[in-house]
């Protein structure tokens, strides 16, 4: 190989060389048979109490709204607090999901173990501001308490073609994390097609990601049963390929207990039982926690 060759080898070859490995050449349509499929014949046998209570354990409450204070989001966590003594035999929920400046807050008053703190962050939900903000922004809410981190890629890099710049935001993100979990929300939405989401999902991972969402919930469409079978067939296709496992969190647009169920059973279709623990699963949602609670009781409850 000459020296002049060598010298034009394009930047971007790492990530591009990672994305030839996996077959991108996907089809809407067969994803939507597909999913249709899993729906018709396997969620009915997941409509079971033990579900439910499962995913009661993986819903990770969200509050994210510009009316949120510091009021608000300390009854909050006191919600969190009381379910143990309230509910001492059911699974309280894996994550309380704020902006960072209440992270001090919830770290501070949150009383149950094994809850996670998860901060949105890095201009969350455009993503649009300087790195230099978005590692700012990411190193205070772990410095507050943050356990988790979720960010947005920057979809517009994405778009636009430039992998590279994105992939090098989404690792230095995860370098300001150091050892705490950061998910990394693709916001499915925007990507219209399924080949742009396995491409998208497969970028994230290579950059560190150590979870990817679907969505922040603030646009439409936001999560959808399409979306999270592609972003499970490219956890699962990176994981056979690696031997990483990766998480895989659900987020916005679950309004019933069935959407819930619906996702649990692509998870269980397509990655299998080692996904089915509140680790590798999360539910992103701010509703759905007392409908949950609602079916696993058998009466009405508006708890949180």
């Amino acid at each position: 190989m000459s020296e002049h060759t060598h010298h034009h080898e394009p930047e971007t070859s790492k990530y591009e060389q990672a994305l030839k490995k996996y077959d991108l050449n996907l089809s809407d349509e067969a994803v939507k048979e597909a999913v249709a499929k899993i729906i018709a014949e396997k969620v009915p046998e997941n409509d079971t109490t033990e579900v439910k209570r499962f995913l009661m354990g993986s819903v990770e409450l969200t509050s994210l709204s510009t009316t949120d204070s510091e009021e608000s989001i300390l009854r909050f966590t006191e919600r969190v607090n009381a379910f143990e003594d309230t509910y001492p035999d059911l699974p309280h929920v894996a994550t309380i999901c704020v902006y960072p400046c209440f992270a001090q807050i919830v770290s501070q008053s949150l009383e149950v173990e094994g809850v996670e703190v998860a901060c949105v962050s890095g201009s969350f939900p455009s993503s649009q501001a300087l790195i230099e903000v978005k590692v700012a922004e990411t190193a205070l809410a772990i410095k507050d308490g943050a356990t988790e981190i979720d960010i947005v890629m920057s979809v517009g890099k994405f778009l636009s073609g430039d992998y590279e710049t994105l992939c090098d935001e989404i690792s230095e993100l995860k370098a300001a994390c150091g050892d705490h979990k950061m998910k990394v929300i693709l916001e499915t939405g925007c990507l219209k097609t399924a080949a742009n989401i396995k491409k998208a999902s497969l970028l994230a991972m290579y950059a560190g990601a150590d979870y990817i969402k679907t969505s922040t919930g603030k646009l439409e469409p936001a999560a959808t049963p399409e979306a999270a079978y592609v972003m499970c067939q490219a956890i699962k296709e990176y994981y056979d390929e690696t031997g990483i496992q990766i998480g895989f969190k659900p987020a916005g647009g679950m309004h019933t207990v069935h959407d819930a169920l619906v996702y649990y059973t692509i998870v269980k279709e397509v990655l299998g039982e080692k996904w089915l623990t509140n680790q590798w699963l999360r539910l992103g949602t701010s509703r759905l926690a007392n409908l949950l609670l609602s079916e696993v009781t058998g009466e009405e409850v508006k708890f949180f």
